[in-house]
């Protein structure tokens, strides 16, 4: 498998370090409310790419980790008035139910910051020792980046920019800051009242470790100075991961990373996702308006992971079809095969442009256009021809983590409860003239994804479109 690395800008190849195990890491979740689409577009490919490696037959180690303590959870678990272990708790579990119903592959170790305290405190004390780190005055420690001559080299910022930053000398405590706020980065944040019970001892005085660290800590724990992938959302680029880069290899050797992974932004209705637009989906949203999250996953695999992805509710009544497409194709692949042939086969068969497309660079739309045109040519084969190519196409589902309807039904549609309620009343409202009444509850459907279209008897209810 060859897949781009986001540090040489080159396509390589993807092998085990050590001939083995392929051993990487994903940045997980901050649970500090439910994950967005947006989370999930990276989730989803950080998958497929472990269900690929497994497919072609290497065997893995996932690491994915669990930010419960940083900026954003302390403040949210505050004013929902619970202690950090509890409101972040909730959403662990959130979250992992969003995963299974997705169908992501759990990680063979799922560690969480607060459970790695001592071993961040253990790579600061490194650094400070070997002159990267330096305490402050108000206890806080941090990382300086003057003493790192690669910093930069992930995300290549211009050389002129790194002058600047390190004659300025500047500091930055926030866990999270732009391209426009390079700083030495914090290590250790000291104790401050508004992070309240939230902190721990350490050689510097009370605190909590800044959000970098984390990945740094628990990556040396638990896959060594060098491993074989880092993966992350693209934003994770600056400054996260070139942070990672300079305290892993300051304070532990090695080379950390030997390729890196970066997916790309989603984007809705063409534009930029976030809260204030009211275009931030969740999976609970897209449940509401009759979506399923197997749905979701199909269209998240259907752009290439380095090209945005412009999500729309119509991308989803799409994938519902394109999902029947394939149910229907493989139940007639396994109609036209014996009864009790074994499904085996050491190839793909007619589906192996498809798999051809995932091994080059994770291919995922090319290998979606590719069990199509091998559902295609496979549409005349029988016998134990047919069965070895039904082996190839299950193959390839478990490798795109896709699993198919039992029941080919592209016009159906499921409308939750609270939304046939809803549309009830309005028509009852029509039925009475509330002419008022009727559009106000036409505009709260509208609002949460449904457009209503009256006929002489009833009315039919459908996801909008997002237009």
């Amino acid at each position: 498998m060859r897949l781009f690395d986001t540090l040489t800008r080159t396509e390589r190849d993807l092998r085990p370090l050590d001939g083995r195990t392929f051993r990487f890491y994903c940045c997980g979740p901050t649970v500090y409310g439910p994950a967005h689409i947006g989370n999930f577009r990276t989730f989803v490919l950080q998958d497929v790419l472990r269900r690929t490696l497994e497919t072609g037959g290497i065997r893995t180690l996932h690491v994915r980790n669990i930010t419960d303590v940083d900026d954003k959870t302390i403040r949210d678990s505050q004013k929902a008035e619970k202690s950090l272990k509890e409101f972040t708790r909730g959403w662990t579990v959130k979250f992992h139910d969003d995963c299974e119903k997705l169908g992501l592959l759990p990680p063979h170790i799922e560690p969480s910051a607060v459970e790695h305290i001592p071993q961040q405190i253990a790579m600061i004390a490194a650094l400070v020792e070997k002159g990267h780190g330096y305490a402050s005055d108000d206890g806080s420690v941090y990382f300086r980046i003057s003493s790192f001559p690669g910093y930069g080299r992930l995300s290549r910022l211009d050389q002129r920019e790194l002058e600047i930053g390190k004659t300025q000398n500047a500091r930055s405590s926030s866990d999270e800051y732009e391209k426009d706020s390079l700083s030495d980065f914090v290590l250790w944040k000291g104790r401050k009242p508004e992070d309240g019970e939230n902190f721990w001892a350490s050689p510097w005085g009370e605190g909590r470790p800044g959000w970098h660290l984390e990945c740094s800590a628990m990556i040396q724990e638990y896959l060594g100075d060098t491993f074989d992938l880092h993966s992350g959302g693209v934003d994770l680029v600056f400054p996260h991961h070139e942070n990672e880069i300079a305290q892993s290899e300051c304070a532990c050797g090695g080379h950390f990373a030997e390729h890196w992974f970066h997916i790309t932004h989603l984007l809705v209705d063409g534009g930029k996702m976030s809260k204030s637009l009211g275009n931030l989906y969740t999976l609970e949203d897209l449940a509401a308006r009759g979506f399923s999250a197997m749905e979701l996953r199909y269209v998240l695999i259907g752009a290439h992971y380095r090209k945005p992805l412009n999500f729309t509710l119509e991308s989803l009544s799409a994938a519902r079809e394109a999902l029947a497409k394939l149910a229907k194709g493989a139940r007639q692949l396994a109609a036209m095969t014996a009864p009790g042939t074994r499904l085996a086969s050491a190839d793909f068969g007619p589906f192996q442009g498809a798999w051809d497309s995932l091994s080059h660079d994770l291919n995922t739309p090319g290998a979606l256009g590719g069990i199509f045109t091998g559902l295609r040519e496979a549409s005349n084969l029988t016998g134990d021809d047919a069965a070895a190519a039904l082996a190839g196409f299950n193959r390839l589902m478990r490798a795109l983590g896709l699993t198919l309807p039992e029941e080919v039904d592209q016009g159906a549609v499921v409308i939750p409860e609270s939304i046939r309620a809803l549309a009830d009343a309005r028509w009852q409202a029509r039925l009475a003239r509330n002419w008022q009444e009727s559009d106000v509850l036409r505009g709260q459907l509208a609002d949460q994804g449904w457009a209503v279209k009256d006929g002489k008897e009833s009315y039919t209810l459908e996801p909008a479109s997002g237009e």
